[in-house]
């Protein structure tokens, strides 16, 4: 296969696999939380590992400046290694959210996969609190972590490149889709 046949397959796939049938329904449902979640004086945390952990930081970004959002994430350095070293990798999740989840918050947690340890301690506690949590995965649909989620995005491929992509082609969405609008003003 040639570069320009392999662009065109691998854009085909993506966006078979970023525009399937159920998500218009389930990204407004997403864009609906945030909202509330912003009514109730409530903040949004994303987490997630690796290229997540960098997707999050982005859309919190995102959702604080140009959505207006309170918006949080956790990729300090010393706050995961401190955590990690006190309470385990496993654990460095669920311990970062005792401390910063609030009554009325909302968590998204993206993970390829589903099934890292860190994050799916992290689902526990935000079901044990009664918090919302969105959970955007890929590769199973059976993954561990969306059984605990109040609204499950899932992407099915296997390829993390095209999961992420879409987690946050997704993501990045539903911030235009609360502002209404395509392009931000430059600050």
């Amino acid at each position: 296969m040639n570069d320009k046949n392999f662009i065109e397959n691998y854009f085909d796939i993506f966006l078979k696999k970023a525009l399937n049938s159920y998500i218009y329904k389930e990204l407004i449902i997403l864009k609906n939380m945030i909202i509330q979640t912003k009514k109730k004086n409530g903040k949004v945390i994303l987490t997630g590992n690796g290229g997540s952990s960098a997707i999050a930081s982005h859309i919190s970004v995102d959702l604080n400046k140009a959505v207006g959002i309170k918006s949080m994430n956790f990729n300090e350095y010393d706050l995961i290694t401190c955590l990690s070293n006190d309470f385990g990798y496993e654990n460095w999740v669920a311990k970062a959210l005792d401390y910063h989840l609030d009554k009325n918050d909302l968590t998204i947690i993206i993970s390829s996969s589903g099934n890292s340890q860190n994050l799916i301690n992290a689902a526990k506690l935000i079901r044990k609190r009664k918090n919302k949590l969105v959970t955007l995965t890929g590769f199973s649909k059976k993954n561990k972590l969306s059984k605990y989620s109040s609204l499950s995005l899932w992407v099915d491929s296997k390829a993390y490149n095209i999961v992420e992509n879409t987690h946050q082609l997704w993501l990045t969405l539903v911030c235009d889709l609360i502002i209404g609008k395509i392009e931000y003003k430059s600050s």
